[in-house]
């Protein structure tokens, strides 16, 4: 058992963190930081506090408007942000477009980390994804091999989703990779799709396939079009806790994760969805995928687009 897990941000995805990691008893202890007042923090800790024997789990749950209720995790899970909310025309802003204002967001948090957990193991879910782990990367002082974004697990996920139902299979039966960056760029790699071990094709047909490529990069905005405010939030809060497992419990396992490239698929300091083998030391290995010339062509455009994002955070003190 992990002794202690933090959480930044106590919206509807740090909510489900908690909880989770409580029904799970993944950890002795949990603290969960949230600005907003009066103790909105400590009264979503309460609630599922209140819920542990409910669950049968002997989990200490404190939640605080400070930073240092921090102090001592071993892993720390980064949500806070503005999240993607609907407009009155229907539309929804970009994860770019949140860009600014989480950017300054994400400095309180970095400093908060660097103060009273440096050693921690860090998973960012705020968006924009690729770019906030950027910013936090650079302002927390992590090292590289123990900070990563949840990106590609959540995904591959949704593609694992549509293939499945499409295929009328089992998930469990669906490989799937998502390689690239977390938004509308991101790219599904058919080549590398299997179901129970056998070619994509052999179960869906080309044209659906492509349907199936554009609705996972659209993914996150069909949620946000349909719960008219928020985002997703079910969904990437246990896909980190995935990442946390295999961690914690050395599994070495290969899971698609915003890792820090230093030359791999061509890309120098910037963080980017790539399969990596997660164990104790956190990113262990980066994997690298046969890509075909198409989907080659597709993760270059992905990587232009994270470097242009990031080259904004770059100006942004």
């Amino acid at each position: 058992m992990i002794n202690k897990i933090g959480i930044i941000g106590g919206g509807n995805i740090g909510g489900v963190c908690v909880s989770e990691i409580v029904n799970r008893g993944l950890a002795r202890n949990v603290a969960l930081v949230d600005v907003k007042e009066p103790e909105f923090a400590a009264g979503k800790c309460l609630d599922v506090a209140e819920a542990t024997p409910v669950y049968g789990r002997d989990v200490n749950v404190v939640g605080s408007k400070n930073y240092d209720i921090l102090e001592g995790c071993d892993f720390v899970i980064n949500t806070a942000g503005v999240p993607r909310a609907m407009r009155p025309d229907g539309t929804f802003p970009s994860r770019e477009e949140l860009l600014a204002i989480n950017l300054k967001i994400t400095d309180f948090v970095a400093a908060g980390i660097k103060k009273y957990c440096p050693d921690a193991f860090v998973i960012s879910i705020a968006n924009p994804l690729d770019a906030i782990v950027y910013r936090l990367f650079k302002k927390s002082g992590i090292k590289p091999h123990k900070i990563m974004g949840m990106a590609g697990v959540l995904d591959s996920a949704r593609y694992k989703y549509f293939v499945a139902k499409e295929a009328n299979v089992s998930v469990e039966n669906i490989e799937a990779v998502v390689l690239g960056g977390h938004g509308d760029t991101m790219v599904p790699i058919r080549s590398a799709c299997r179901i129970y071990g056998l070619p994509v094709e052999q179960f869906v047909t080309k044209s659906k396939l492509a349907k199936i490529e554009k609705r996972t990069r659209g993914a996150g905005g069909e949620v946000v079009k349909l719960l008219g405010s928020g985002s997703a939030f079910v969904s990437p809060a246990v896909s980190a806790l995935e990442m946390i497992e295999a961690i914690a419990f050395d599994k070495r396992k290969i899971i698609p994760v915003a890792a820090y490239l230093q030359g791999e698929y061509g890309v120098k300091k910037l963080f980017v969805g790539v399969p990596a083998i997660l164990g104790k030391n956190g990113i262990e290995e980066i994997i690298k995928v046969k890509l075909s010339p198409e989907e080659k062509k597709n993760l270059k455009v992905s990587i232009n687009a994270v470097k242009k994002t990031c080259a904004e955070v770059d100006k942004t003190k």
